[in-house]
């Protein structure tokens, strides 16, 4: 198994949710705020930081999900998100681990499906620390 991606000292950036969100389109503060939220409350474990300008919850500086906002959506991403269970088939991407959620305002929202994607990556992250070497 590959090496955990980690987030530590100089990969950190020292951006306040505020600052960060105060910059991005009005109509999208509120999905990015609600997701990251969800993200930030999955355990006492969870810590957010910001990397690449976009906020990311980790646990013993491991990502398993962040947030982002764009012009016209609002991304909610997984780190492992290839491995994830995904009944409902939201998730997007063909990269080989990361997967996202794009999300409208105007767009209908499965918000307990969504939930149970960002608890799956939250659990996954868990176990793959508990897995490395030396942990």
């Amino acid at each position: 198994m590959a090496p955990l991606l980690k987030f530590t000292g100089k990969d950190l950036q020292d951006i306040s949710w505020e600052e960060w969100i105060e910059q991005k389109p009005e109509v999208l503060r509120t999905l990015a705020n609600q997701w990251f939220e969800v993200i930030k409350k999955m355990g006492s474990d969870v810590q957010p930081i910001f990397h690449d300008n976009y906020p990311i919850g980790c646990v013993d500086e491991a990502p398993f999900a962040y947030v982002n906002v764009y012009a016209a959506h609002v991304n909610v991403g997984f780190f492992y998100g290839a491995d994830l269970p995904d009944p409902k088939v939201l998730l997007e991407g063909t990269g080989k681990r990361m997967r996202h959620i794009k999300l409208r305002p105007d767009a209908d929202i499965d918000e307990e499906a969504i939930k149970e994607l960002i608890h799956h990556a939250y659990l996954d992250i868990k176990e793959r620390l508990l897995a490395e070497p030396g942990f």
